[in-house]
């Protein structure tokens, strides 16, 4: 049980100092820092996948690593896509 509660505790300030953090970030900044932060959900995409493919787990691991790839998926498509919108901006019309 105190395993829980620590884990708990981990994860509430996580989201915290996560929400502080985020909102102290200037909006000139939010985006190039998103985009280089979609990154990390290659690394999410990686890790589910090596999960997905275990074959002496419970099946609750294989649905969540599942449901990790297709979220993880939609950010990373997400991000280059902001991205390109954003470098878009700064191309020369004409």
């Amino acid at each position: 049980m105190t395993g829980f509660v620590g884990a708990l505790t981990v994860f509430v300030l996580a989201i915290f100092i996560g929400f502080e953090v985020i909102n102290k970030v200037p909006p000139t900044l939010h985006t190039p820092l998103m985009s280089g932060s979609n990154a990390l959900s290659g690394i999410t995409i990686i890790g589910s996948l090596i999960l997905a493919g275990q074959e002496n787990v419970p099946e609750l691991v294989h649905i969540l690593a599942g449901v990790a790839v297709c979220f993880a998926t939609i950010n990373v498509v997400g991000g280059f896509v902001v991205t390109h919108r954003m470098l878009g901006m700064f191309r020369k019309k004409g």
